[in-house]
């Protein structure tokens, strides 16, 4: 159990970033965007009608590699499609610098390359994966 509290919100989104080897720069802005624009929370007349930035909420980036993970032969996944960790890291910290640009001061990460213990109380929930790869 770790007795350290890294980053934490109260109120928004906790967002699960893969990175993959053939991931760009137009791929993290086009991300940014969406991610800020995207209307996920309900307004007064119970509409999901509401971005992150309506209502102040603030944003938890945490990379995590995992996301890439292949299963297509036997039983023990692969990674293979995961950017390389030094790569990542790059990408990652351009990706939260975009997120921030849009969100000041409601953007905070995860321990990039770290175990980290993630408590979370969902609302909804509501799970989307967002792929700028599929944006077409």
């Amino acid at each position: 159990m770790h007795d350290r509290v890294f980053s934490e919100i109260d109120e928004g989104l906790l967002v699960l970033v893969g990175i993959t080897h053939e991931d760009q720069e137009e791929d993290l802005d086009w991300l940014a965007i969406k991610l800020t624009n995207m209307r996920l929370f309900s307004n007064e007349n119970d509409k999901i009608n509401l971005c992150v930035s309506d209502l102040g909420y603030e944003i938890l980036l945490v990379s995590q590699f995992t996301l890439f993970a292949s299963t297509k032969k036997g039983n023990r996944p692969s990674f293979i499609d995961a950017a390389r960790p030094e790569n990542a890291r790059v990408l990652f910290e351009l990706f939260t610098q975009k997120v921030a640009n849009r969100l000041p001061n409601k953007v905070k990460t995860g321990c990039f390359g770290e175990d980290m213990q993630i408590d979370t109380q969902l609302d909804g929930p509501v799970s989307i994966q967002i792929d700028s790869k599929q944006r077409n």
